[in-house]
């Protein structure tokens, strides 16, 4: 399927009157995201052309802190790449050199050009320390807590790229980025589970009789869907409150909250499947995203 604004994998620049479209390979930052993060790669496309490539380093940023947990064999090695990040973050605030990487050197540049919040990388960072613990999380309040600085913190950054950080779009935001990043778990609970690891809360297991520590690595049993239940009606509040701010909000930030849609689309498909977070459809991407996209963003609505 095409991607608008992409033809074979290459971005085409916005033609220009009495002048044939010219190509362009995609920058690293852009091909790592378009790689590894489809939901935020086409939502960026809907972005304006002067703003993409800041957002492409912010969720190649995301990506790089996001794989941590899985990249290394021992958790102390986990938390000194954060803090790699960390230090890197820093520099780029003080004005000092970044190390050579081509995700830290786009996204030393975009800090410098936009004024980010310093304050939301740090909530990014500290957010995936969460990453190392063995236990799943003890309430549904700190799972929320949990996707609140994975997820909303980035949207906050998204939105001050695109110009559109005030009160009413930051609300929509904090709740977007629970509502993505809850839908987001769910949708990775199979590869959770086989790697030994729940993210269903302790209270909400103990209140359905899930046996998490037995790992339901082979399918979902009653107790289990009515956990991800749990969690799904809680993703789908946020949502809701974020889309009563729909009246308020200016259409420069509809690009930061796009994730909405593929939220809202998830859940969808997560309740025809009796929320059976292991039910083989859930794994097939959704042909139809970018156009789901479009369409919101052509009747600026998430």
């Amino acid at each position: 399927m095409t991607i608008p604004g992409y033809v074979n994998g290459v971005r085409e620049k916005t033609p220009v009157p009495g002048r044939r479209s010219v190509k362009e390979p995609l920058s690293p930052v852009a091909a790592l995201v378009r790689r590894y993060d489809r939901d935020r790669f086409q939502t960026t496309l809907f972005a304006p052309a002067d703003r993409r490539e800041a957002l492409f380093a912010l969720y190649a940023f995301n990506y790089e802190i996001a794989r941590v947990r899985e990249s290394v064999t021992q958790p102390i090695l986990g938390r000194i790449r954060l803090e790699w990040w960390r230090e890197n973050v820093a520099a780029a605030y003080d004005g000092s050199p970044v190390r050579r990487h081509p995700v830290a050197e786009a996204l030393s540049e975009v800090i410098r050009r936009n004024r980010l919040t310093k304050e939301h990388f740090a909530r990014l960072i500290d957010a995936r320390a969460a990453d190392f613990d063995e236990d799943p999380p003890t309430s549904l309040a700190a799972l929320e807590n949990y996707v609140e600085g994975t997820s909303s913190h980035l949207v906050y950054l998204a939105l001050e790229v695109l110009g559109a950080g005030d009160r009413i779009a930051k609300e929509a935001a904090h709740h977007i980025g629970i509502a993505y990043g809850l839908a987001g778990l769910l949708r990775t609970a199979p590869l959770l589970a086989r790697r030994g690891r729940s993210i269903i809360p302790a209270d909400i297991a103990a209140q359905r009789g899930v046996e998490y520590r037995n790992g339901p690595g082979r399918g979902a049993s009653t107790a289990l869907c009515g956990a991800v239940a749990d969690i799904a009606a809680a993703a789908r509040t946020h949502l809701r409150d974020a889309r009563n701010l729909r009246g308020g909000l200016q259409r420069p930030a509809l690009p930061a909250l796009l994730p909405a849609v593929v939220a809202d689309r998830s859940l969808r498909r997560l309740q025809r499947a009796g929320c059976d977070p292991f039910d083989p459809a859930l794994a097939r991407p959704d042909p139809l995203q970018s156009w789901r996209l479009a369409f919101a963003a052509l009747f600026n609505r998430f």
